[in-house]
């Protein structure tokens, strides 16, 4: 949450942003390295206990910071370890982040707004409407917190080896606040993870995607699911306003400054939508000639309550697979984790206070059956 007093919260704060708060004050820029560890790799909250500071700084520190942390408000497990948290954000609203542990690693999926102001109309997070952007330290917070509560270890020593913005909301429509993120969890001195294990999920905001190729080319997860501009505009309604040619520019531009396949394409699997042969040729025609810097995953749509899609059956989807990989394209079916607790790819709900009313214009049209907020 946000500091409620004069007090900044050092949470948000990135590594460069930090540095020169530490110099507006006089201090050396050295101290915010030191602090950095405190409150990221230590996870500390009291200034006290930072002992490498002198009593005087950790003294004013005292009068003009703080370290405010989220709050839990629901924990709920899956059959398969999967790990859903449901977090308090202020103002009646909350956000969802998810832990996804495997043999060799442990992703988590964080929130970057809450709701969505976007109306992809396979995800139940668009349904609940648009409250506002989280702040940085929301978005870290949720990081911080995962490590703090998150037993299991990995050899690293670290609870989360892999981050990735695919929870609520588009992050490169909160493009500030998810890079100060970024660069914090990429710092040495706080996370110490690499851009291959840092992944940004867009639905196509092409200015953004430019940005970052240019200031934080890390990992890029594009939301495309669907092979052509009559289909994406109605699935991924933000195609609209950047179509398929000028998106697909803005991945080839992305794809001269990341590491080898640095992007992943997206793409749900919803029976009878998306998911005929002819839709498998139309992504071949699409992402063929880019070789092999592509690679696809597959997702099988995650149904919830309001929605009218179906999943792709299992047999539907390898077929769709197999006839991408025939054509020499890097394609992978992903495994569904989290469903049993709504915490799959598409079910992120959390609760919020919906400013765009568009859970009141869903209703008027008769399309809001049942979905459902969590609440603690």
């Amino acid at each position: 949450m946000q500091a409620t007093d004069e007090r900044v919260n050092l949470l948000g704060l990135s590594p460069a942003r930090l540095r020169a708060w530490f110099a507006e004050m006089g201090e050396k820029p050295f101290r915010a390295s030191q602090v950095l560890k405190w409150v990221h790799q230590r996870r500390v909250e009291d200034f006290d206990a930072m002992t490498d500071l002198a009593k005087s700084l950790r003294e004013k520190l005292k009068q003009v910071a703080c370290i405010e942390t989220p709050e839990v408000l629901l924990e709920q497990v899956s059959s398969d370890g999967t790990r859903k948290f449901i977090v308090d954000i202020g103002g009646g609203n909350s956000v969802e982040m998810v832990y996804i542990p495997e043999d060799d690693r442990a992703t988590l999926c964080i929130s970057s707004q809450v709701g969505c102001s976007l109306t992809c109309t396979f995800c139940s997070t668009g349904r609940q409407g648009f409250n506002r952007n989280l702040s940085t330290a929301e978005i870290v917070g949720q990081l911080w917190l995962a490590e703090k509560r998150i037993e299991r270890r990995l050899p690293t020593g670290k609870a989360i080896s892999n981050v990735v913005f695919m929870g609520m909301g588009e992050p490169l429509l909160n493009e500030r606040a998810v890079v100060d993120a970024a660069e914090l969890m990429l710092d040495d001195h706080a996370y110490g993870l690499s851009k291959r294990r840092v992944t940004i999920s867009t639905s196509g905001i092409v200015p953004a995607i430019d940005r970052l190729a240019e200031h934080l080319p890390i990992s890029l997860a594009i939301s495309l699911h669907a092979p052509n501009d009559a289909l994406r505009d109605e699935l991924v309604p933000i195609n609209q306003k950047y179509p398929l040619d000028v998106l697909m520019a803005a991945c080839d531009r992305y794809a001269k400054v990341v590491p080898h396949g640095a992007i992943v394409y997206e793409y749900v699997m919803i029976d009878g939508v998306n998911d005929t042969p002819e839709h498998a040729d139309e992504m071949i025609a699409l992402l063929g000639p880019r070789g092999d810097e592509v690679k696809v995953n597959l997702i099988p749509f995650n149904p919830f309550e309001g929605s009218d899609y179906r999943r792709s059956s299992r047999n539907r989807i390898m077929r769709f697979a197999t006839r991408l990989r025939d054509a020499g394209i890097n394609t992978v079916p992903r495994k569904t984790r989290g469903d049993d607790i709504d915490a799959a790819c598409g079910q992120l709900v959390g609760k919020v206070a919906d400013r765009s009313r568009r859970q009141d214009r869903l209703a008027q049209m008769g399309l809001d059956r049942g979905v459902v907020e969590v609440t603690g």
